[in-house]
């Protein structure tokens, strides 16, 4: 005979407990139905349990779970008990896929029930809506249910149904009153105990902040709501699928792949609802689009367009086929076909309000310009240009690259150079956003069409010195302003600190925990740093002054390298003059790069019984030297990345500019430029920031040795007698934290260490001292760089070239922290040969020398041992 074992109160109050720890909740159920409770009673249980089996991904045993439900609240004949069963099964069904059954019950449940309850089952079916992307028809529901739940005082469901009409107000554009709404769902939520729930509305107030372009706290919205979602032990796809487009907007397309392949990974291995499932695969369709892989962004958009279309969402299906058309483009169809489908979808699109519209008439502009329709390109170009005040500055960036567009095809050159600024000072204020120089460098990515627009147009009327002023618009921008980092972040310390005694002791250890912990601890500092805020455009959006650059250089020769179209073009600012030179293709200057930095290679580390012994002939008594001398490989460097500008430059100094593709070039090699002063800057706007810079009043000299660097031993002890002042840092003294306190803010710094360059991540490029490395991030922890830095040993100046033309390592970190000059090899060196060159700098340096002038000087004692000519020729000098 069944019994009053838990009465209906309690029984109702597993209800909340679904949502919130869905495990307790299950157990809480399990424990209710053991007791032979009355059927109200055990509707409630099963119900429970079918929420928090849907909470945790198993569908199919949740809509067991809710038809057994269903079929006890009938037993007990309350209707208010069936019509809430009924909503909650509806639901449920919907996010399965199975939408029209879904809406069936849940039209049947609104029949049934009266006052709140029926907000409560209206807020469950504009759920369905949603997921149908009826997004109208849902607003409407969700208007009726905030009423009765306000009124009744339901604070959990109001915010319920305040969470999912900020949902729907996203998905239209609304951010302002999304954000309103997930911040009353915040509170209500906060304030009832709901736990799952709050955590959903923090990863909702990211999914706010990305679509307003403030990526950064996206990131650290999302971050915190996997944090809260772990903690009731659920695995999200919603959290996943958000954080990859949030990746995608940082630039990081590989890492948002990887993180869709390991939820769609997970969905299959563990279930879930047939609707996530299509989500999950379109979002891994745009996340292979955006890395470059347009057939696996293909066959994903299939398989989510597919499931779509069977549940018939619209929307989402419609989306999809788009990124399946924008595959298409990517690995190069063209056509009037392809034409006409990306137009329909764009205007399918339109109608449904969704804001991938202008991408879709953006794709479709070109296709129309490639195809000769000059009519139809200037209608869907029109369209994609369209944006309002309030939309997000990477939306506004393309829209105006579709309006630069429009004006070229009609010949408005005005106009496109006017969009062209428009879309690169949008793209400056989403990029300030950021306080992590890796985002800033990356979003550069997204102006390159912009910047060679104008480019273009400046070949066309061959102006250099408008060639100039667009190539430096958008080049090693991210430089420009220093790496947003709190002083006080103990837990970035701590991670570091951490992150370098893992790395010494796996040194010497096989234990593979190690290295786990190792990338455990990476991953830990490095969204540390992409959830740095950045600041406001303020004095950083001033423009490039050509003429500020003429009157700076004086006597001194500027030579800037821009690459249009695959060609080489150098730029000559001398004697007030600004020429333009056609050099040749960027890729015969990069083998040519390569080729050379071989051979300085080689000579590093061959035996003494295979270097070459002679210098201008090339000849060589070792059997195992091959290939041409040093000087014919410097004349062919000199002629592939410099052409006739060569002939320009006499024997002045000069400051070259080259491409982020050509950045790790031994210029020492270059006969032009042998032996006298040559600064090497990403940018000339950089040169002039660190011209500009002052030496500090204490004139304070710091001399690290860090450990198992023998010929540095000599090398630094010599320097220490030439600066008896110095402070010196050896023989376990090396460690990052003395290092960093003492480097701060000095005069000079010589740092004589090993040294590793991660092309993998290159802010994790490091100095090995005595303590640990010493990586990017650590420098990006100084106040102010040192004055002059030279790194004497390892291949330090290397740095990866990103987004437009950007640069990401060791030296380039410290250029925006401050450092006027930074002397540094790009190719590993033979310890013992540079000792001889680094004495002899210093001796310059000490005599008032500026760094680049006190290398040239120093560049004369390597004479007759090719090894240490190569060493020589593979240090450059970074800034001014």
């Amino acid at each position: 005979m069944p019994t009053a074992g838990g009465s209906a109160e309690a029984a109702e109050n597993l209800l909340p407990l679904a949502l919130s720890r869905p495990h307790d909740a299950i157990a809480s159920a399990r424990s209710l139905l053991a007791s032979d409770p009355l059927a109200i009673e055990a509707s409630f249980a099963h119900q429970a349990w079918g929420i928090s089996l849907r909470q945790l991904g198993d569908i199919p045993a949740a809509v067991r779970e809710l038809r057994t439900a269903l079929r006890l609240a009938e037993q007990s004949g309350r209707s208010e008990r069936e019509a809430d069963v009924l909503a909650t099964l509806g639901a449920t069904l919907g996010r399965a896929g199975r939408s029209r059954e879904g809406l069936a019950r849940l039209d049947r449940a609104v029949e049934l029930s009266r006052g709140a309850l029926t907000g409560r089952v209206l807020v469950r079916r504009a759920d369905v809506l949603l997921v149908l992307g009826r997004h109208r028809e849902a607003l409407d529901d969700l208007r009726l249910a905030i009423e009765r739940l306000r009124r009744s005082g339901d604070q959990v469901w109001e915010a319920r149904s305040r969470n999912y009409r900020g949902f729907i107000q996203l998905a239209l554009g609304g951010t302002k009153r999304a954000d309103a709404d997930f911040a009353v769902a915040e509170k209500l939520y906060a304030a009832t105990g709901q736990e799952f729930e709050y955590a959903e509305a923090r990863q909702n107030r990211g999914l706010v902040a990305y679509s307003r372009g403030d990526l950064p706290s996206a990131l650290r919205y999302l971050d915190e709501a996997g944090r809260r979602f772990a903690a009731v032990g659920v695995v999200w796809p919603d959290l996943a699928i958000d954080r990859c487009g949030v990746l995608l907007a940082a630039g990081l397309s590989a890492e948002a792949l990887a993180e869709m392949d390991q939820a769609i990974a997970q969905m299959e291995a563990e279930g879930g609802t047939a609707t996530k499932r299509g989500e999950l695969w379109f979002a891994a369709a745009t996340a292979a689009l955006a890395a470059g892989d347009p057939q696996a962004a293909q066959d994903r958009a299939d398989r989510a367009r597919r499931l779509f279309s069977a549940q018939r969402r619209e929307w989402w299906s419609v989306r999809s086929s788009m990124v399946q058309l924008e595959a298409r483009y990517q690995a190069g169809e063209r056509g009037e076909s392809l034409l006409r489908r990306v137009s329909a979808a764009a205007r399918r699109l339109d109608a449904l309000g969704a804001s991938d519209a202008s991408a879709a008439h953006l794709l479709a502009g070109r296709l129309a310009l490639a195809g000769g329709r000059s009519r139809t390109a200037d209608r869907e170009l029109e369209l994609a240009g369209q944006h309002s005040k309030d939309t997000p500055p990477m939306a506004r960036s393309a829209a105006w690259l579709g309006k630069a567009l429009r004006a070229e095809a009609r010949d408005d050159v005005r106009g496109m150079l006017s969009a062209c600024g428009r879309g690169l000072d949008a793209l400056d204020e989403h990029r300030l956003t950021m306080g992590a120089t890796e985002l800033r460098a990356l979003a550069t990515g997204q102006g390159a069409e912009l910047a060679e627009l104008a480019l273009r147009d400046a070949l066309r009327r061959d102006d250099p010195r408008r060639l100039l002023v667009w190539g430096e618009r958008w080049r090693a921008t991210a430089l420009g302003v220093p790496p947003v980092r709190p002083s006080d972040d103990e837990q970035l310390g701590a991670d570091l600190a951490a992150l370098r005694d893992v790395v010494r002791r796996s040194d010497a250890s096989t234990d593979p925990s190690l290295e786990k912990e190792r990338r455990r601890l990476e991953k830990a500092v490095r969204d540390r740093a992409l959830r740095a805020q950045g600041g406001t455009l303020g004095g950083a959006a001033s423009r490039f002054d050509v003429d500020a650059l003429v009157d700076a250089l004086g006597e001194t020769a500027l030579v800037e390298l821009i690459e249009v179209d695959g060609v080489l073009h150098a730029v000559v600012v001398q004697d007030g003059r600004i020429t333009r030179h056609e050099v040749g293709p960027l890729a015969a200057a990069a083998v040519e790069v390569e080729r050379s930095r071989f051979r300085l290679r080689w000579l590093a580390h061959a035996r003494p019984s295979a270097r070459p012994q002679t210098g201008a002939a090339g000849g060589a008594r070792g059997r195992e030297y091959r290939g041409p001398s040093l000087d014919v490989l410097g004349q062919r460097l000199g002629d592939a990345i410099l052409g006739s500008a060569q002939e320009l430059l006499g024997d002045r100094a000069v400051v070259m500019v080259p491409p982020g593709r050509l950045q790790a070039l031994p210029w020492g090699l270059v006969p032009a430029l042998a032996e006298r002063p040559v600064n090497v800057v990403p940018s000339a706007a950089t040169w002039l920031r660190a011209r500009r810079l002052r030496p500090p009043a204490d004139r304070r000299v710091v001399l690290v040795l860090g450990p198992g660097l023998s010929a540095g031993r000599a090398e630094v002890m010599r320097l220490a007698e030439k600066y008896p002042d110095a402070t010196v840092l050896a023989d376990g003294d090396a460690t990052a934290e003395k290092v960093l306190r003492e480097l701060d803010g000095a005069w000079i710094a010589h740092i004589a260490a090993h040294g590793t360059f991660r092309a993998d991540s290159p802010l994790f490029s490091s100095l090995r001292l005595d303590d640990g490395p010493l990586t990017v991030y650590d420098f990006e922890r100084l106040r102010r760089a040192p004055y002059r830095m030279v790194l004497s040993s390892c291949d330090s100046g290397l740095a990866k070239p990103v987004g437009a033309d950007e640069l990401l390592g060791l030296s380039s970190s410290l250029i925006p922290l401050g450092a006027a000059g930074i002397l540094a090899s790009v190719v590993p060196v033979n310890d013992p040969a540079t000792a001889p060159l680094m004495l002899a700098l210093h001796d310059n340096l000490q005599s008032g020398q500026s760094l680049a002038t006190a290398f040239a000087g120093a560049q004369t004692e390597a004479r007759g041992d090719p090894v240490t000519i190569a060493a020589a020729r593979s240090f450059v000098a970074l800034g001014a």
